[in-house]
């Protein structure tokens, strides 16, 4: 199995040929090949190349798949009787990549079967919507609904006596 460990944004990916892998964000366009010159081990089925610090003539080519932001993180920052407390939100934001390639001198930078390959673009078609749908959307939200609320006569308070001589 051939699989290259290279470097993005400081941290290190396992890259395998037509697999994806989600990097941090990268500022390149849906749709854009990127390379990684940064190899720090290759594998293949035959031998193992460890670089000092990268590997020279090795590189991970991959197609901009997507970008999109992991689940919200919530930041609560709290001290003990200080009435110190902060909440705050953080969302990461990454690439999805598609290694479509691992070159290194012992192969040709030919493309490969995984970049041939293409993805299943195949999309349900959108549903008609019938004219009838719209209409009985559109009358239910011309009718307003108004509650009836019955007025409770206010409760007694027993008046002091102050207050019976401004009434007088």
């Amino acid at each position: 199995m051939l699989y290259a460990i290279f470097e993005s944004g400081g941290k290190q990916f396992k890259a395998v040929e037509g697999n994806y892998i989600e990097v941090d964000h990268l500022q390149e366009d849906v749709g854009k090949k990127v390379s990684f010159d940064k190899v720090l081990l290759l594998t293949n089925d035959k031998d193992t190349q460890i670089g000092t610090p990268y590997l020279k003539g090795a590189s991970v080519d991959a197609t901009v798949i997507s970008h999109f932001k992991a689940k919200k993180i919530i930041v609560f920052k709290y001290r003990a009787k200080q009435r110190y407390r902060v909440k705050t939100g953080h969302r990461q934001q990454y690439t999805r990549l598609m290694v479509n390639s691992i070159a290194f001198s012992g192969k040709a930078k030919a493309s490969t079967a995984a970049e041939t390959a293409k993805e299943p673009t195949a999309e349900k078609p959108a549903a008609k919507k019938s004219s009838s749908t719209t209409t009985k959307k559109a009358s239910t939200s011309a009718k307003t609904t108004t509650k009836k609320t019955t007025a409770k006569p206010a409760a007694k308070t027993p008046k002091t006596e102050a207050a019976k001589k401004v009434e007088k």
